[in-house]
């Protein structure tokens, strides 16, 4: 009987041990990503934050160029939010800048004292600009749905700063009559459109739905640009 309580004892102890290695390792590993997350997302002073919202659409295949066009603004630093499925057009390989996602949301938090993301984005980006903006996020972001990182910077954001978007969808689903009434939605909150264009579009129909070339999108943000000492009198 004394050996069986004795092997009980030691396969039991084991377990624990085992387990408090393992999160020990948990720990250390979350300890070493928000050392990363703060160490990435330091203001210099005089620098410009331009957070890249990036969504489903098939324009996000020019995030590596609207990032490489805005990095090239004086005094302008860049980080990028997407989705999920904005994922399947572009290669985060062509992309200079740390890329955040929802796996990165929910991997940096374990405890109450770790930080949270969409709020460190929301903290750190002087300016938001969602380019492009699928049919799917307007709907969300005019419904205050917020379900991944980007909806839930999107729902955190300080309205006194700029928060730019760039719709981008088919033809047919740009004629919706919702489609009116969702980016109507987002003005009212006061955010700014930057608007689509007409073209022929990667389906191959032609019409209005495509996102805004990214010359005119960098030209836009251009004009948020201000001396450090204005943005820190409005901040």
């Amino acid at each position: 009987m004394f050996t069986e309580v004795a092997v009980a004892v030691r396969q039991h102890g084991g377990r624990q041990l085992v387990e408090r290695v393992a999160q020990n390792r948990v720990n250390m590993q979350t300890d070493g990503d928000v050392s990363c997350l703060k160490s990435d997302l330091l203001k210099p002073p005089g620098t410009f934050c331009v957070l890249v919202g990036v969504t489903g659409s098939v324009a996000a295949l020019k995030l590596p160029l609207l990032v490489s066009q805005l990095l090239q603004l004086p005094g302008v630093d860049v980080r990028v939010v997407t989705t999920e499925h904005a994922k399947h057009f572009y290669n985060p390989a062509e992309i200079s800048v740390k890329i955040y996602s929802d796996k990165d949301e929910w991997e940096l938090w374990t405890q109450r004292s770790d930080p949270v993301l969409h709020i460190e984005l929301r903290r750190w980006a002087d300016l938001f600009v969602i380019a492009p903006l699928d049919a799917n996020t307007l709907g969300k972001i005019a419904s205050g749905i917020c379900d991944n990182l980007l909806t839930c910077v999107v729902r955190a954001w300080d309205t006194s700063r700029p928060l730019l978007f760039c719709p981008a969808m088919n033809t047919a689903m740009w004629l919706h009559p919702i489609t009116a009434q969702q980016v109507s939605r987002l003005k009212e909150f006061g955010y700014v459109e930057i608007p689509c264009i007409a073209k022929k579009l990667v389906c191959g129909d032609e019409g209005k739905g495509a996102m805004a070339e990214v010359s005119t999108i960098v030209g836009v943000v251009e004009q948020y640009l201000q001396k450090p000492e204005e943005s820190c009198e409005e901040t």
